[in-house]
Parts: structure tokens; sequence; C-alpha cells
């Protein structure tokens, strides 16, 4: 039996038993014992339509990993386009499937992969626990600043930093510092963050007060402390959907139907021209409840 599958205009004519061999992947799952019941069809040439969006040119090098095992990538196939396509087929990427030259592009893939892995496993050990104890308080976002293992912060009672970061909450960790320090790895935690449906995100680098460094006499008597900065990473988040929307009843002035012109409205105005100069507040959801 051979089967047409056409992607990107081009025709590939296959045995499906290839496919097959590979179960777990998708095209392994069309064309295995359950075909009858598969929601892809053929057309009305007998031909099936499937991986839109996909080169040609890459799916001819996947389908290598159908007959040995292995995707050798040739020169001017991009790997963050193979990764997709690997991806849409339910193909494994790692270090295993894929042979190319081009090893840093490679590895930069891996590399997301293992972010992505390491990060759900930081946000659940470490950064988690802090926001459960943010959203306990009522808070409806929280200020992470990662400081390492060996910092400490020391403030004066007495004259703190500015105002703003006595709100941050502080969390020790060398690894998740190392981490942040990437951003490449930021930005796969921005992703995972926007996946577990979190709002208002921000990861960076930014200056953080540790220790009293000198104090300075200012005229008048009133003294200023100058505190120590090291540069640590920070994520910010909201788990709020509705982040900044105005809860406050609003009233408009509205523009009479009988008068034309709000300016022109005096003393001499009659009776029957009433001037209607308020409008039916919004009603709060809470004033609903």
């Amino acid at each position: 039996e051979k089967v047409t599958l056409v992607v990107d205009g081009t025709r590939f004519t296959v045995n499906p038993q290839i496919f097959t061999a590979h179960p777990d992947t998708m095209l392994g799952r069309m064309f295995g014992p359950g075909r009858e019941y598969n929601f892809t069809r053929p057309n009305e040439k007998g031909e099936y339509e499937i991986a839109e969006g996909i080169s040609s040119a890459v799916f001819h090098t996947v389908l290598d990993y159908y007959k040995t095992g292995i995707i050798n990538c040739p020169d001017g196939i991009s790997i963050p386009d193979l990764r997709d396509t690997c991806d849409y087929l339910c193909i494994n990427f790692d270090f295993n499937t894929i042979k190319c030259q081009d090893l840093s592009a490679l590895l930069h893939e891996l590399s997301n992969d293992g972010a992505h892995k390491q990060f759900d496993s930081y946000l659940e050990e470490l950064i988690l626990p802090i926001m459960v104890d943010s959203a306990r308080k009522g808070e409806r976002e929280c200020h992470i600043v990662v400081l390492t293992d060996e910092d400490t912060v020391d403030w004066d009672e007495d004259h703190p930093p500015p105002m703003g970061e006595e709100y941050s909450q502080i969390l020790y960790s060398s690894k998740l510092y190392r981490f942040f320090k990437y951003i490449e790895n930021r930005d796969v935690a921005k992703a995972v963050l926007k996946e577990r449906g979190l709002k208002n995100i921000r990861i960076g680098i930014e200056g953080y007060p540790t220790c009293k460094e000198k104090v300075k006499r200012r005229p008048g008597g009133r003294s200023e402390v100058i505190y120590n900065y090291v540069q640590r990473p920070f994520i910010q988040m909201s788990w709020e959907k509705e982040e900044g929307k105005s809860r406050h009843v609003d009233f408009q002035c509205v523009r009479s139907k009988s008068l034309t012109n709000l300016v022109t409205v005096g003393d001499d105005v009659s009776e029957d021209h009433e001037v209607i100069m308020h409008h039916p507040p919004q009603v709060d959801e809470l004033d609903r409840l």
C-alpha cells in the first residue's frame, strides 16, 4: 500500500508502515490501527493534505526520522523551523534525534527546552510559595528580587532605603540568580508564566539596596543614608485579569436633546427646555452582588 501526502504543494508517496512503526508521532497515529476513525480524510484524489504551514524541504528532511530514526539536517534548513516541524509532528527533538553541522543553533533549541523544564521546577518550589503568601495578605501582584545565597540585607531602621524597596519580596537562590542572568532564559520564563495565566509580567535586572554604606549630613541637620546597590534579577507579575481597571462610578455630562449648544444655556432658558446634566451611573459588579 502506498499513500500520497501533500505538503506545501509537493507530493510525497510513501508506505504508511514507516509511520506506524512510530505510533507516538502524529503520522503514526494518523495511519495506525484507528485509521478509519481519524479526522484527517483524503481529498477527492485520495491524497492527504497535511502539515499546513510547513515547507516541503523541511518535511522531506523530517521523513528521514521514519526511515532511520535520525534527522540529518542539511545546510540551508533552519533549526527553529525544523524544531517547529518536530513539535507539530510529535517527534522528539533531542541530540539523539537531530544531527546537524550548526551546533550553536541546535544547542540553543536544546537550552530552551532545558530552561522551560528548569523554570517549571523553580516556579513550583521557590516562586509560588511567595505568591501564595502575598495573595493571603490581599495583594493582587508581587515583586520578587532574586538574591544570591551569599547576599545579606542590612537596612538602617531609622533611615530605610527610598520608598518602594520595602514592598519587594526577597528570594535567596543562587541557582535562580544564575538562571535569570541570561536574557534567553528570562524570555522562556515569561512564556511559562504567560502559559500559567499570569498578567503584567516583567523580568529583568535592577539595583537592589543591601546595606548602609555611609551617612551624609544635609543642611538643617537632616541626614541622608547612602546604600550599597547590587544588580540582581527581579520578577514581577499579577494574577488579576482586569489589572488597573477603574472600579469607581463614573458620571458624565450629557447634552440635552432639546438644545444644540450647552454654552447658550443661561437664565433665559424656558422651563420646557430642561437640560440633563447627569447620566445614570455605571453599576459596579459589587453593587449587583
